[in-house]
């Protein structure tokens, strides 16, 4: 077996999955780029590999039951364990409607990807997270699906009021506290990252954090010790409300 740790970050072609990918490479990490779009994913890899990085590109939407399960077959046969998932890949939609007239294709297009996707992710690598020792899985959420600070007139997170986008990231807290629970046992630390307002495509470049500093809360929940929580949601400033 091989001593060098092992992570894959779906979505991290771009934006902070890529930041994400780029600083575990760094901390001497082999990452997996998950990518449904082959092409972008080679071009990721090989930036990365120009800074020194031991990157590869996995094909996979998340989206998509048989693409994720060819995903996990085909990591099956490259590597015995992974150490380090990241459910990064997600989307928004629907950012100029008000609720009441946002579609139900919309919404049910954005659950797909946000809370669906995660849990297969989840369920398809987990013989390999279990193999390892000690995995960590980060989930990838936002300050938009914390029912504390969208409701907080103080909080920036209070002016946005989008159905689909902040009651996925809301539903993906419940399912990390869920898987959470259910691993806890074996070893498993299962924790949700509140990145911060960060300037990605996502949300059209508008935003206070880089997608580096926007890495930074997930890097650290993706390395923790033994001792380091689970079950949790965290942010730059600790522990986010639920």
């Amino acid at each position: 077996m091989s001593n060098q740790q092992r992570a894959l970050i779906t979505g991290a072609n771009k934006g902070i999955g890529f930041s994400i990918a780029k600083g575990l490479g760094e901390l001497g990490y082999q990452v997996w780029v998950g990518s449904r779009d082959a092409e972008r994913g080679r071009i990721a890899v090989a930036e990365l590999e120009k800074a020194g990085i031991d990157a590869r590109v996995l094909l996979l939407d998340v989206a998509d039951p048989g693409s994720v399960e060819a995903a996990s077959s085909f990591l099956s046969r490259q590597i015995d364990a992974l150490d380090v998932l990241v459910n990064n890949a997600g989307i928004a939609l629907g950012f100029s409607e008000p609720p009441s007239e946002q579609s139900m294709d919309e919404l049910k297009a954005v659950y797909e990807v946000n809370v669906f996707g995660p849990v297969r992710v989840i369920q398809a690598f987990l013989p390999l997270l279990k193999k390892a020792e000690g995995a960590r899985v980060v989930m990838m959420s936002s300050g938009l699906g914390s029912l504390g600070l969208v409701t907080d007139p103080t909080s920036i997170y209070s002016t946005a009021n989008l159905l689909a986008y902040n009651s996925s990231k809301t539903a993906l807290n419940a399912v990390s506290l869920a898987f959470a629970k259910e691993l806890a046992s074996l070893g498993i630390k299962v924790n949700a990252v509140e990145p911060g307002s960060v300037a990605t495509d996502l949300n059209g470049n508008n935003g206070a954090l880089t997608p580096d500093e926007g890495a930074v809360s997930a890097i650290r929940l993706a390395t923790i010790g033994p001792d380091g929580p689970t079950g949790g949601f965290f942010g730059h400033d600790g522990t986010q409300p639920w």
